[in-house]
Order: structure tokens, then C-alpha cells, then sequence
């Protein structure tokens, strides 16, 4: 039988490339220095290749190792799994998820599907984590997430998923603005105006991207916001237009008397929210069962033909 590492081996491999410390990485095992760096060397020697890059107070992963954390944190993803499907009833979706949702979704859809979720599965728990939707992707097919809540598309075709939603864009600006004293906003009316966004890797940028390019609109790259509320307080001051999730904006932005918020007579601005998981998990029908629930939740908020 060929060789094979075993699960703890790489456990201390992904913690000492997360925690670039030999002593950090065994205290985060539970285990001792020289038993992890025993483990890690043995771990090279069956391999046949140097995993890490060792240097005065540094450590790095070589291009091998680099290419490999990814697989074992998906085996040791999988390994969760068979322990969380083999003990638990199905009832109970397998007690614990880790799910990733999307800043500028999550946050205002989580209060509407958690409540019903926990009165169902009184027993399940979820662990959530906000993050871009690129770096959320990533996790989900690293196995460091089970599942996602984010704005579509997704890029990595071993993922499985449903749409949940069409959520309304709006364009915000200043109530100073000229555009406020307009009856109907066409897109051609943004030619030469300056529009901001969240940065690179958020959906939203991709969005207000395609709105500058076909409507003579000018993105401001050099002020992006690092939230939406940011770019609601920049957008109040009048620094530029912006777009702004539905949600968001029956929570927050309404409220903001300093901010209005108008569609485009001619252009739909929306975007598709998905929820999705791993291919091959073996818990693959808890997650399709939570996105079910997702589904009805985002129903309730939107309407059923959202």
C-alpha cells in the first residue's frame, strides 16, 4: 500500500503555514514543538520533498508545500464531515456549519433566516464568517467553509448551488445632488459623474464597473469604501453616486435623510444571490436542505417573485 500522511501530520502541516511559527502552530495542536517538527520532517521524508523553507525567524512554505495545504485542509474538511454525518441524526443538519456570507448580504439576511433555522434545528449551530465573495469562494472549495451566501457568479464548477434571490440595486446620491429634483433617472443622465464602490473582489465593484463603462459614468477608484456604510457617508457628503443592496438599504440607508435612493427607469439594477456548497460533500443534503430554508426566508423578504 502506498504511503499516506496521516490526518495529524496534516493538521500541524496547515497549522504551521497559517501560523508561520513552529512553537504557535504545536500550541494550536495541543501538542508539543519537537513533536511537530518531528511530524513535519517525517511528513518531508515520506513525501520525498521539502515542504518549508527554514531561515532565521522565518518559515514559508516551498511551491510543493503551498500546493498541497489546499488538499489537506479539504481531507481534513471531509474527515469532519464523516465524524459530524456519522454521529448526528440528519435531523439536526449535522449540529455544526460553517458558513461565509458576503458583507454586504449577510448581515441584513442572516436576521431573517437564522430564527427560523434554530426553531427547526433547535440543535444545529452556525459558525459564520464574513468575507469578499472571491476569498469566500476560495474557503468553500479549500474546505475551511461548508457552505456560502453570496452575490453570483461563481467561478469554480465543482460547486453546487441554488439561487436563493434577486436583490434590487439602488443609486444613491447626495439629496444636494441635481439628480434629486429628476422625476425618472435614465443611465444616459450618468454621463460624467463620478461613481464609488467597495473594492475589488466585492460584486458590487463589478457592478458599478459595468454601469461606468456603458454609461460614460467615471468609477473612482482612488476613494473605495472599506464598507457600505462608509460609502454611504461619502455619498452623503457628495464625493460621488453609488449602488446599494436592497437590504442594506431598508435597513440602514433609508434612515439616512442625507442619502436618496432612485432606480433607472431604463436599466435593472439587481444581482443574483446563491448559496452553495462543495460537490463531493458528504453532507451535501443538509446544505441543500438549509438552502432551501434560505430560499423560503429570502421569499419572505423579497416576494416570491424576486
Amino acid at each position: 500500500m502506498p504511503y499516506r500522511p496521516t490526518h495529524r501530520q496534516l493538521e500541524y502541516l496547515v497549522s504551521l503555514v497559517e501560523k508561520e511559527h513552529f512553537g504557535a502552530a504545536a500550541r494550536a495542536c495541543n501538542v508539543s514543538q519537537p513533536t511537530l517538527s518531528t511530524q513535519i520532517k517525517l511528513l518531508e521524508d515520506q513525501l520525498g520533498a521539502p515542504l518549508f523553507e527554514r531561515g532565521p525567524g522565518t518559515i514559508r512554505p516551498t511551491p510543493t508545500g503551498a500546493a498541497i495545504v489546499p488538499i489537506a485542509r479539504s481531507v481534513l474538511s471531509m474527515l469532519d464531515e464523516i465524524v459530524e454525518h456519522a454521529n448526528h441524526h440528519t435531523g439536526n443538519l449535522g449540529r455544526l456549519v460553517r458558513m461565509g456570507v458576503a458583507p454586504t448580504f449577510g448581515p441584513y439576511f442572516m436576521p431573517l433566516l437564522l430564527p427560523g433555522l434554530h426553531e427547526r434545528y433547535p440543535q444545529l449551530e452556525i459558525y459564520i464568517r464574513e468575507e469578499r465573495p472571491a476569498a469566500l469562494e476560495t474557503a468553500l472549495a479549500e474546505g475551511t467553509l461548508d457552505c456560502i451566501v453570496t452575490p453570483g457568479p461563481l467561478g469554480d464548477t465543482r460547486l453546487e448551488r441554488m439561487e436563493i434571490c434577486t436583490e434590487r440595486l439602488w443609486l444613491g446620491f447626495a439629496r444636494e445632488h441635481p439628480l434629486a429634483t429628476s422625476s425618472t433617472i435614465e443611465a444616459s443622465m450618468l454621463n460624467g459623474e463620478k461613481l464609488m464602490t467597495l473594492g475589488r473582489g466585492h460584486r458590487l465593484y463589478d457592478h458599478v464597473q459595468r454601469l461606468c463603462s456603458e454609461t460614460g459614468a467615471e468609477l473612482r477608484e482612488d476613494y473605495e469604501g472599506t464598507s457600505l456604510d462608509a460609502l454611504r457617508q461619502m455619498v452623503s457628503i457628495g464625493m460621488g453616486l453609488s449602488l446599494f443592496p436592497d437590504l442594506y438599504a431598508r435597513s440602514e440607508a433609508v434612515r439616512d435623510g442625507r442619502v436618496v435612493l432612485r432606480e433607472l427607469d431604463d436599466w435593472k439594477l439587481s444581482r443574483t444571490i446563491l448559496f452553495a456548497w462543495r460537490g463531493d460533500s458528504a453532507r451535501k443534503d443538509h446544505f441543500r436542505t438549509i438552502g432551501i430554508e434560505a430560499e423560503k426566508a429570502a421569499a419572505a423578504a423579497f416576494g416570491p417573485d424576486n
